[in-house]
């Protein structure tokens, strides 16, 4: 059943990168893809409809680790706590940057809540990377089971290093290279005319910078943390993740040069899909790995509730997704299609 939780866990965490993911990569190019106010709007509206409820995920998953795994939601809450209130400010003024930009017609106002947009869409890019960095290098959990994180020290990662060293930061930069990537396809596949040529220029170059790094973060994954590749080496099947990026990154590239924006995209949320279940691939069993000692690290089987929570809520749990997924297919059948330009005080 501990298996089963942590299969589930990483399905949503899937979830809610390829699909928050696009509304981020949105934020971070509409500055430089939409050059004026009408393209600006057709950018917001293109993810007007869905970006709130891309965000429900995040809050399932962390629902879920609460329920699931209690005792990594109270070591990585007190851990990163720091990290984690820049998070909720940046999910926060984002929310406002899209909301705010429409309710006073001058230029001044619209601008500077298109900065807000922009940058807590590239901030929390560059956070969710860094995270992702932290648990794969892994953080100084003690035999309590709680730790701390300076926020940079020696920008090493691997002596008394913090949230940020060039481990992590590599992660960063692959994260925000990644979702810029996913959501310039997003636009493309939505938008026409000039906003579509500048996402799918936007794309290529960010392409170029997901491949750079990941390589680079997949040399220093080795280096930080070598043991990274046992699970692949007991299990040859697990390759199957790995080389399902490696053909959605050809897919970007393919589809992105042709000019098939959609299937540019479906490629770019399979390359996210499949690094990330990838990643959790090689960790399983940890959840919060120890860099202290790993007989400290929190597992799917020592942090896990018991097994009659678990069986119970896994009905539940079911039931849940069950509900969203078909809200989330009414959702994005209702708002399929292109997005043109809007007559002042329409949409966003």
């Amino acid at each position: 059943m501990e298996t089963t939780w942590f299969c589930l866990l990483a399905f949503m965490l899937v979830m809610y990168v390829v699909l928050d993911g696009f509304d981020l990569g949105a934020g971070i190019i509409h500055l430089f893809v939409a050059r004026n106010d009408a393209e600006r709007r057709m950018v917001l509206n293109a993810i007007g409809p869905v970006w709130d409820g891309n965000e429900v995920w995040l809050l399932a998953a962390g629902g879920t680790l609460y329920f699931a795994f209690p005792a990594v939601y109270a070591a990585a809450f007190s851990g990163f706590y720091l990290p984690l209130i820049i998070i909720l400010w940046l999910l926060m003024l984002r929310g406002l940057g899209i909301e705010f930009r429409h309710q006073l017609e001058h230029p001044v106002w619209k601008t500077f809540w298109d900065g807000v947009f922009f940058l807590g869409s590239t901030l929390l890019a560059i956070f969710f990377g860094a995270a992702l960095g932290n648990i794969i290098r892994g953080v100084p959990l003690n035999r309590e089971g709680s730790f701390f994180e300076p926020l940079w020290t020696t920008f090493s990662p691997f002596q008394g290093g913090g949230i940020l060293d060039w481990f992590t930061v590599t992660l960063a930069v692959v994260s925000f290279c990644t979702l810029t990537v996913h959501g310039a396809n997003y636009i493309a596949m939505k938008t026409e005319g000039d906003v579509q040529s500048r996402a799918r220029k936007s794309a290529r170059n960010a392409l170029m910078g997901t491949v750079l790094f990941s390589v680079l973060a997949l040399a220093g994954t080795i280096a930080v943390r070598p043991g990274v590749f046992d699970n692949y080496a007991q299990h040859p099947w697990g390759w199957i993740f790995p080389l399902c990026a490696l053909v959605a990154l050809a897919g970007m590239v393919h589809y992105n040069r042709k000019g098939g924006d959609a299937r540019a995209f479906f490629s770019s949320a399979f390359f996210i899909a499949a690094m990330l279940l990838s990643t959790a691939f090689g960790l399983f069993p940890d959840l919060l790995p120890s860099s202290i000692d790993p007989s400290f690290s929190l597992t799917a089987y020592t942090s896990a509730s018991g097994s009659y929570a678990l069986g119970i809520g896994i009905v539940w749990w079911s039931a849940g997704m069950l509900l969203a997924l078909g809200y989330f297919a009414y959702l994005f059948r209702s708002f399929h299609g292109k997005v043109g330009h809007t007559e002042a005080g329409e949409g966003y």
